[in-house]
């Protein structure tokens, strides 16, 4: 790589839209409640059991391309995450030692798992609501790792801006399941082929927190319909929802810049025909 890196012509950036260093159709799979802190806004009091789920690969952009909103969304949500990019075939039944996560992933890349919050809440789903075109901006930089720079995983700072305003920002030591062991999970009933793409989880500070446990607990008694109107009216009052014209920008990069993923700059956009 650094032979690579080293020779040929170099092209200016400045006035270049980068395209998504991962290429499409490919699996994209995800963790859930995969932080700390996220699990505490999501209302985990105990142990959080590991889990995954699927996004369309067509929701795949770029780093610069535009975040369109469906005009049917209403609760429109970001969450920075590090992806891992495999360059190996991962079987189903391997088992992924801490050691051996780089015969397994090629490198890392900076994703935001954008989400549809009224869609998944309301359809308690999470492939529809997550897999809009435009709700995996990837990008934009692919950090291809030699082995050695795997020891320097837990440095790695997640952090993601709405309009200048930091909204997330927590380094991966806040993990609970850590990329070789999440791999084993996923390995006993999901095989993934180089250029296969994982999230692994955001930190806290998503648009997005559980109510308030008597609220919670009041909530549990109406009827869905009613239930799912009261929330959504408190919703309304949140504005760290995403609207138009909103630019998200989210970085991952170790504190002394050994490992740096670049930073993602997308902007907000009505869906074509609204205003």
């Amino acid at each position: 790589m650094g032979a690579a890196a080293g020779g040929g012509e170099s092209v200016a950036l400045a006035g270049l839209t980068p395209l998504s260093p991962v290429t499409t159709p490919c699996r994209v799979v995800a963790q859930m409640v995969n932080y700390r802190s996220h699990a505490r806004d999501s209302g985990f009091t105990g142990e959080v059991p590991p889990a995954f789920f699927r996004k369309a690969s067509g929701s795949v952009s770029g780093a610069r391309d535009a975040i369109v909103r469906p005009a049917h969304v209403r609760f429109l949500d970001y969450e920075v995450e590090l992806g891992l990019v495999m360059g190996a075939p991962l079987r189903v039944g391997d088992v992924v030692e801490e050691g051996e996560l780089s015969r397994y992933v090629a490198g890392f890349v900076v994703a935001d798992d954008v989400s549809a919050r009224d869609v998944q809440l309301t359809k308690t789903q999470f492939y529809e609501s997550k897999s809009y075109p435009g709700f995996t901006p990837t990008g934009p930089c692919l950090a291809l790792l030699e082995p050695e720079d795997f020891a320097h995983f837990g440095n790695l700072r997640l952090r993601l801006s709405v309009n200048g305003e930091v909204r997330q920002d927590r380094t991966v030591a806040d993990m609970i399941v850590r990329p070789a062991r999440a791999l084993s999970l996923l390995a006993r009933f999901q095989a993934l082929d180089p250029g296969d793409l994982l999230l692994t989880g955001t930190p806290g500070g998503t648009a997005l927190k559980a109510p308030a446990k008597a609220v919670e607990k009041l909530g549990a008694l109406l009827p869905a319909e009613v239930k799912w109107k009261v929330f959504f009216k408190s919703q309304a009052r949140n504005d760290a929802y995403l609207r138009p014209g909103d630019v998200v920008t989210a970085s991952i990069r170790t504190p002394d810049g050994r490992i740096d993923l670049g930073e993602q700059r997308n902007v907000v956009a009505a869906a074509e025909g609204e205003a």
